[in-house]
C-alpha cells in the first residue's frame, strides 16, 4: 500500500512512529494499545482484537525503527498468524512525502482472511492515521515523538 502525505518527511516519520496507547482510537480500534518499551530504535506493544469468531485474540508488535533511513521494520506475533511489515517513507517534493508498506501475513490455522480483506482493512487503517497526521501538521501541532 502506498499513499501521499501533505506534510514533510520528517514531521511525517516523527508522528507515524511515535507509537502510544491511544493510537486505535484514531481509527476506532476498541482497544487501546499496551505500550511495553518504547526506546528512539525499539518499539514492543501488545493490543487485543476481535477475533473472527468475535473472541477477544491477544497480539504483539516488535517495531525496529530506523530513523536514518526513514523506514521502520514490525514483527506482529498473534494469536491466530505471524506477521512482518516493511514501511518506508520518501520526500516527494516541499510538504509532500510517500508512505509505502508491505505486509507478509502467515496463518497458524484455519481459513486466513483473503489478501483483499486485508488490504481493505489496512487501508482504512491508514487512511484514519493520514487524515490524522495531515491535521495535526496543518494546525501547527508538533508531531507526536
Amino acid at each position: 500500500m502506498t499513499k501521499v502525505i501533505d506534510a514533510p518527511l520528517k514531521y511525517v516519520y516523527d508522528w507515524a512512529t511515535d507509537y502510544t496507547e491511544g493510537d486505535n482510537a484514531i481509527w476506532g480500534g476498541k482497544y487501546p494499545r499496551i505500550i511495553l518499551l518504547k526506546t528512539k530504535t525499539k518499539v514492543i506493544y501488545a493490543y487485543y482484537s476481535e477475533g473472527v469468531n468475535g473472541k477477544r485474540k491477544l497480539a504483539v508488535r516488535l517495531v525496529t525503527l530506523h530513523p536514518a533511513t526513514y523506514s521502520w521494520h514490525l514483527d506482529y506475533y498473534g494469536e491466530d498468524a505471524i506477521e512482518t511489515g516493511e514501511y518506508k517513507i520518501t520526500r516527494l517534493g516541499k510538504g509532500k512525502t510517500r508512505f509505502h508498506m508491505v505486509i507478509k501475513n502467515k496463518w497458524k490455522k484455519g481459513k486466513s482472511p483473503s489478501a483483499s480483506y486485508l488490504q481493505r482493512n489496512s487501508n482504512f487503517v491508514w487512511t484514519k492515521y493520514v487524515e490524522a497526521l495531515e491535521k495535526d501538521y496543518n494546525s501547527g501541532k508538533r508531531a507526536r515523538s
